[in-house]
């Protein structure tokens, strides 16, 4: 008889995305280990001066590093206002929600530490708002900083750890950002599981507690963590 393997994600799945883990029998358990929530803040018409956070203007060109971001801006009420503005993006998934909803976006990336790199070499001389999340990482705003790139940040959502204990026995884990990494590990061990990361950055997480065991999708999407795990297993 075939050994069940069992995996863990670390959020919960689409319908569609836990079929092809089914359909090559593989045993999934989905737990949200963080959740998000949207931000009240507030941002002026083009060229003015901000009532919110900082007093801070929007700057000719946005950044988003995530579709968490998104989603709370395109719920803002003077979301339209921003559809003028170029922007810049990191991850497929979050160029695309924000193409489909009317933004220009005009430079895209997998990762933020490679938008910061095209920013700093090409747009230089351009200015930038961040919408950002409360536990976003530093790389982006670091680089554009030490690059003397004139930019601001409004934090538009924030992620709260959900973590618990799991007591099933595993064989996979699926981790989606470095968030989840620190969640998981807020309440379990990980030994001999391996660890199927969506990129580099929640690799990072894992190997920065001196986790070796770790395979990182092609490119970054939940689509591709799910395929690693089916070939690794069959």
């Amino acid at each position: 008889m075939t050994k069940q393997i069992n995996i863990l994600s670390t959020k919960k799945l689409l319908p569609n995305q836990k079929q092809d883990l089914l359909d090559a029998n593989i045993h999934l358990i989905e737990e949200d280990f963080i959740e998000t929530k949207i931000k009240n803040f507030d941002f002026p018409s083009s060229g003015g001066v901000s009532e919110g956070r900082g007093g801070l203007k929007v700057n000719d060109n946005l950044i988003f590093t995530s579709q968490n971001a998104v989603q709370s801006i395109l719920q803002h009420p003077k979301c339209e206002e921003l559809k003028t503005k170029n922007v810049f993006s990191v991850g497929m998934k979050t160029k695309d929600v924000l193409t489909e909803n009317g933004f220009n976006v005009i430079a895209y990336t997998g990762y933020a530490s490679d938008l910061a790199e095209i920013i700093s070499l090409i747009y230089s001389n351009e200015s930038f708002t961040f919408f950002s999340g409360n536990l976003r990482r530093d790389v982006l705003p670091a680089t554009l900083k030490e690059n003397g790139i004139t930019f601001n940040e409004i934090e538009v959502y924030e992620t709260n750890i959900t973590s618990k204990k799991i007591t099933k026995k595993l064989d996979g884990l699926l981790f989606f950002s470095p968030s989840a990494v620190e969640s998981y590990l807020k309440s379990n061990t990980i030994k001999e599981e391996m660890c199927f990361c969506i990129g580099e950055t929640t690799a990072e997480a894992l190997e920065n507690k001196k986790i070796k065991n770790i395979i990182i999708a092609d490119k970054p999407s939940v689509e591709n963590v799910i395929n690693e795990v089916i070939e690794y297993y069959n």
